[in-house]
């Protein structure tokens, strides 16, 4: 009797002709990251530091062609790294100049495309402690951060492939003193913006999107609107 192959799971998983979705892959490449870094940190023996070290160069090399950063640059920070895998956290100051225009400013990482004011959260500071120095480091405005606004998982919205998870913060800051800054180490500009005229920004998306941006923009109208979180 010939067994009937098509209808076991594993058979059809095997053999499926679909094409896999990019963030599916991407995913399961930064899960394969996840898992070699805890198996490096709590091996009990050479033979395992030895696969899981492998393991980590597989994931590394799917990253690479899964995203634009180089192999070398994602086998550093993967080094760097230790201990349980998490996510990575990116703060972003969102500083509205009354209901009717935000602060942008120009990243120079990204030659010269608009994004909110903000980056990596650094150890040692709070979330509105990053938004705070972040907005005086590349607009010159000294900012009170007020509330988080959004809390946001980057798979699921239009950024870039990424080779790292990473949950993005966005924090209302009130501007309160200091003057705009046209250079910064970090920065080739900053200027407020209608939201009507983001839609023609060059927009850094590997830090924000058109479509948060004017999900954001629905606080400046409504302040007591809840929490957004994925």
């Amino acid at each position: 009797m010939v067994p009937d192959l098509e209808g076991c799971p594993a058979y059809r998983r095997l053999n499926k002709t679909e094409t896999v979705e990019p963030n599916r892959l991407l995913a399961l490449a930064q899960r394969l990251q996840a898992l070699a870094q805890a198996g490096i940190t709590y091996h009990t023996n050479a033979y395992d530091l030895e696969r899981y070290e492998e393991i980590r160069t597989i994931s590394a090399e799917l990253l690479e062609e899964l995203t634009d950063e180089p192999f070398e640059k994602i086998m550093r920070v993967f080094a760097s790294e230790t201990g349980y895998a998490t996510p990575k956290v990116d703060v972003r100051a969102v500083v509205f100049q009354g209901s009717e225009r935000v602060l942008m400013v120009r990243e120079k990482l990204d030659r010269g495309r608009w994004t909110l004011p903000g980056g990596w959260a650094d150890i040692g500071f709070s979330p509105f402690e990053v938004a705070a120095k972040e907005a005086l480091e590349e607009t010159g405005l000294i900012v009170k951060p007020v509330r988080l606004l959004a809390l946001w998982d980057m798979r699921k919205h239009s950024h870039p492939p990424q080779p790292w998870h990473i949950y993005k913060a966005f924090v209302h800051c009130r501007a309160e003193d200091g003057a705009l800054l046209q250079e910064t180490p970090e920065t080739a500009g900053a200027a407020w913006f209608a939201q009507d005229e983001l839609g023609s920004l060059d927009l850094s998306t590997e830090r924000v999107t058109l479509s948060q941006l004017n999900t954001l923009f629905q606080f400046a109208r409504n302040p007591d609107a809840p929490t957004l979180c994925e």
